[in-house]
């Protein structure tokens, strides 16, 4: 690996010291992103249902590639804060985002008050 000039090195390591604040950042966004990919899938309906004869056939599993797309990303953003792994597979697991969002407004306030987020492995 070429070796780091001083200001990239200075980058990496503000990445490094922020990195929790960027974890939670990131998991904000991916809780509105999830919210929407619902909101999005529930107006698709049941698969069963064809009250729309005009309606898009693939929307529904778009819709839902999407949301297990971003189930992914809330994971490993989750895994980089530090989360415990059984947290982690419980919220993953009932794919809600309310459970997610009442996690992460745990975390953000632990966050302002001491280090890391709390039921982490740190």
């Amino acid at each position: 690996m070429a070796k780091l000039t001083r200001h990239q090195a200075k980058i990496v390591e503000r990445y490094y010291t922020h990195r929790d604040t960027i974890m939670l950042t990131r998991l904000q966004e991916l809780v509105t992103e999830l919210y929407l990919a619902s909101a999005d899938a529930d107006a698709h309906g049941d698969p069963d249902d064809n009250a729309d004869p005009n309606a898009d056939p693939g929307a529904r599993a778009r819709a839902d590639r999407t949301r297990t797309a971003l189930w992914k990303r809330a994971r490993k953003a989750m895994e980089n804060l530090g989360v415990k792994p059984g947290l982690i597979d419980h919220i993953v697991g009932r794919q809600d985002p309310e459970i997610l969002a009442r996690n992460l407004q745990g975390w953000l306030e632990q966050s302002r008050t001491g280090p890391g987020p709390p039921s982490t492995g740190r």
